[in-house]
């Protein structure tokens, strides 16, 4: 299944406490729990038919840029996360 990333968009579901990218009947996540001033991303997951396309980035992008906005500090127990952190250096000051 080809995604064109520009025709997808990020919703922010504050009631479930993630990110979300609906493809079809499908649905990727990224899982966070908020304390306090920080945000903590507990678990990224995208449907097989969709993963290599992009839409874990995706996600990250969208919740790291929500960090940043909200002046929030950002700790993480996905290793996903962590490693587009690393790949992404605007964000790295986020990290706590």
């Amino acid at each position: 299944m080809g995604i064109e990333l520009n025709k997808v968009n990020v919703v922010h579901n504050v009631k479930q406490k993630r990110f979300e990218i609906r493809v079809n009947s499908y649905l990727a996540e990224l899982n966070y729990v908020l304390q306090g001033h920080t945000i903590l991303f507990t678990h990224t997951y995208v449907p097989p038919a969709l993963e290599g396309q992009g839409i874990g980035s995706k996600l990250a992008q969208a919740a790291l840029t929500y960090a940043q906005e909200k002046s929030l500090k950002v700790r993480t127990l996905c290793w996903f996360v962590d490693g587009y952190i690393k790949q992404h250096p605007e964000f790295q000051g986020l990290t706590k």
